[in-house]
């Protein structure tokens, strides 16, 4: 079980990492601006959490292996494999994670005085700047609700993961793949026990995520 939570908590943690830059770039996007084809942006965002994960997986799948672009790619390049590997984990958490650090990040910078930001604007401060030390701050509790959210999310990602990662010991099995396995395998004690920690880690991560949120922009 030890493997199995250092590899899920470090796939995990890398994969909101990589997705932390991105999705504050696009959620003070969202928040602040208006231009052609929003909706349909949002509506990309948002489509990981309505679709079957199974559904994401095999478009990643289609993507990742190594007659896809971006598995070509990697093969090419780097010589690297990227299905059923740890990297196809970190793929996967990134993906059904991203629009819930997008989705609370935004709440967090529509929450900020816009003027707060003018007046940084007007007193010579750049974007850069402004962004940093004014937007940034302001809506730290909404940003690391979504950082929280994200990380809890890819913590029990499963449906993807099986796709494009498998289930090899030591390798690619997560928690969530390793309560799978051990239920099919009749080991109800042992799938249990990978549940409680689970549920302990998720409730954490969803606990501090809410007492952020309730704090707002001070």
């Amino acid at each position: 079980m030890t493997n199995v939570l250092a590899l899920t908590l470090r796939t995990a943690a890398l994969s909101t990492a990589l997705i932390l830059p991105p999705g504050l770039a696009l959620a003070w996007l969202l928040a602040r601006r208006h231009f052609p084809g929003k909706a349909v942006v949002e509506t990309l965002v948002t489509l990981p959490l309505v679709l079957p994960p199974v559904a994401t997986g095999l478009l990643l799948l289609e993507l990742l292996g190594r007659n896809g672009p971006l598995g070509s790619m990697a093969l090419r390049l780097f010589g690297l494999d990227l299905v059923f590997t740890w990297r196809a984990i970190v793929a996967a958490m990134a993906v059904m994670s991203f629009p819930l650090l997008v989705r609370s990040a935004r709440v967090g910078f529509e929450g900020v005085n816009v003027r707060l930001e003018q007046i940084a604007s007007t007193l010579g401060a750049s974007r850069g700047r402004v962004f940093f030390t004014v937007s940034l701050p302001l809506a730290a509790p909404g940003v690391g609700a979504g950082i929280l959210l994200a990380f809890a999310r890819a913590l029990g990602e499963f449906g993807a993961t099986i796709l494009v990662a498998g289930s090899i010991p030591g390798r690619t099995q997560t928690i969530s793949v390793a309560i799978y396995q051990a239920v099919q395998l009749g080991h109800d004690r042992e799938a249990y026990r990978l549940m409680g920690v689970s549920a302990l880690l998720a409730f954490a991560a969803v606990f501090a995520g809410e007492r952020l949120v309730r704090r707002g922009p001070h």
